[in-house]
């Protein structure tokens, strides 16, 4: 099967590449790519390429594609990942942080992350929130419960 990117590099990318890989400064998804751009300017196959830098055949097929249409340096960068939605909004940080400054449930001496997100999810502030997310929100907050 004919490859459908073929990686062609100037002498100038070579030494680029070839520099990336030596001081090994950068991230090991960079060197990676930078790796896979090198085998793959010397016409190996994607198959024995992925065999020798140990990532999937796919990995080697994208890293091509972006060469290709985006040029080196859109090869070698990571995307920016986009931002992940917050879980609680205000009103639920601040429900949230009043009772974990309140006294705690009957029986118990202090209010515990799990204690917190299962009173979240009774009262029906949240359909679901695990102690973790608490943890994180109050420590944002610079609040301690110990």
């Amino acid at each position: 099967m004919a490859k459908k990117y073929i990686v062609d590099l100037s002498e100038d990318e070579v030494a680029q590449l070839q520099s990336i890989i030596k001081k090994g400064r950068h991230k090991a998804r960079t060197i990676t790519r930078a790796n896979i751009l090198l085998m793959a300017a010397e016409d190996e196959t994607d198959s024995a390429i992925a065999d020798r830098v140990r990532v999937h055949v796919a990995t080697v097929q994208r890293t091509r594609e972006k060469f290709v249409i985006g040029g080196l340096d859109f090869a070698l960068k990571d995307e920016p990942h986009p931002p992940k939605p917050q879980k609680l909004d205000e009103k639920q940080e601040a429900f949230l942080i009043a009772t974990a400054c309140s006294n705690p449930p009957e029986g118990r001496v202090r209010w515990t992350m799990q204690l917190l997100a299962d009173h979240l999810v009774n009262v029906g502030i949240i359909d679901s929130i695990s102690d973790e997310t608490v943890r994180q929100t109050l420590e944002k907050m610079k609040l301690s419960l110990g």
